[in-house]
């Protein structure tokens, strides 16, 4: 099925308004799990909902906070989100790294103690919107999920990365990924018939690979998905280079921000996230760069393609599932449109109210 995007932000929002939360950060939520649906980041979207009501009404997320700035320096600042929602602490985290790049040129913002804060490319939109280069190294607190190269034993959490390059005239370079294999979110999309994942994901503890999401969430009939219930693992992308990726955003998002590590005796959830931020100008003319950027972008997209490929940019593939979505509405198997159905049906929304 395919339901509107502004339908189905709506109804999230009104879910988690429901939930206790007030209507402007019930609002963030829906808004920003649905844009990652928009770029075809389903993992990072609606399918989540049923989870964060999960984590709100078990106090691993909590709702109202206020985002804390601990240290603020001018080219530094430590924000404790206290366990809030991270559509709230992200923004306040972000438009700060902006706004101290812009009066000094360069800016580190720590985020700590945050909830889920979604699709970290999100973020890197959001610096190259203001004109700003990102780079965004992310952590999950007690979320042991992937094994590192070598292993079967879960040992990091799926560890984002992310970096924007804003392009003048142009649309920003976003290069938005999990050092896992796949991200979490996706096997739980694939758990529930979404799109199945590539071989060799997961790994069981004998070392058999697979994509089979039981591996990770155990027997799938009738029960919520738990990541604890399955026995196996996600595998690291690109072998050893993910695996050590995986580990420095452990420690630079997790250790250094003093959000906790994906090591044992965590908070459920709690992301850490280390962001850089760079005004183009600080550091040579902005004709130059602007040059020098559009020649050689232009000089990558050159390149002869493979045959059935394309050469894509980092973020070309976001942009037009985006412009296709908001046209045609967002897609939702429907074993996650029952969830959503589920999530709505205990304060008398019917979500199927919402699809039109």
């Amino acid at each position: 099925m395919r339901i509107p995007a502004n339908r189905l932000t709506a109804y999230v929002r009104d879910i988690f308004v429901r939930e206790g939360c007030a209507e402007p950060e019930a609002e963030r939520i829906g808004r920003f799990l649905v844009a990652a649906n928009l770029t075809g980041h389903d993992s990072h979207g609606v399918v989540r909902v049923t989870r964060y009501v999960e984590w709100l009404r078990a106090g691993e997320v909590e709702a109202g906070r206020t985002p804390e700035i601990v240290t603020d320096a001018p080219n530094f600042a430590l924000v404790d989100a206290h366990y809030g929602f991270g559509q709230t602490a992200g923004p306040v985290a972000v438009d700060l790294g902006i706004a101290k790049a812009r009066a000094n040129g360069v800016a580190i913002i720590a985020l700590r103690h945050a909830g889920h804060i979604g699709r970290i490319g999100e973020w890197a939109e959001r610096a190259a919107a203001a004109g700003l280069v990102s780079v965004h190294f992310v952590n999950v607190a007690g979320s042991l999920l992937v094994a590192p190269f070598g292993s079967v034993e879960r040992r990091f959490s799926t560890a984002p990365f992310a970096a924007g390059f804003p392009v003048p005239g142009g649309d920003p370079i976003i290069l938005d990924f999990a050092t896992s294999l796949v991200a979490e979110g996706k096997v739980l999309v694939a758990s529930r018939g979404g799109k199945p994942l590539p071989e060799g994901a997961l790994i069981e503890p004998d070392g058999r690979l697979s994509a089979d999401p039981a591996t990770l969430f155990g027997p799938l009939e009738g029960v919520e998905r738990d990541n604890q219930r399955g026995a196996g693992a996600i595998r690291a992308f690109g072998e050893h280079k993910g695996s050590g990726l995986a580990l420095m955003c452990e420690l630079l998002a997790g250790a250094l921000t003093g959000s906790g590590t994906a090591g044992p005796g965590q908070r459920r959830i709690c992301n850490g996230m280390l962001s850089i931020y760079v005004t183009p100008s600080a550091l040579g003319t902005e004709d130059a760069l602007a040059a020098e950027t559009r020649a050689y972008l232009d000089f990558f997209k050159s390149a002869k393609p493979m045959p059935g490929a394309e050469v894509l940019l980092p973020g070309e593939p976001e942009r037009r599932m985006r412009a296709e979505r908001l046209a045609e509405g967002v897609p939702l198997p429907e074993p996650v449109w029952e969830t959503l159905l589920a999530a709505g049906r205990p304060h008398g929304l019917d979500g199927n109210a919402y699809r039109t």
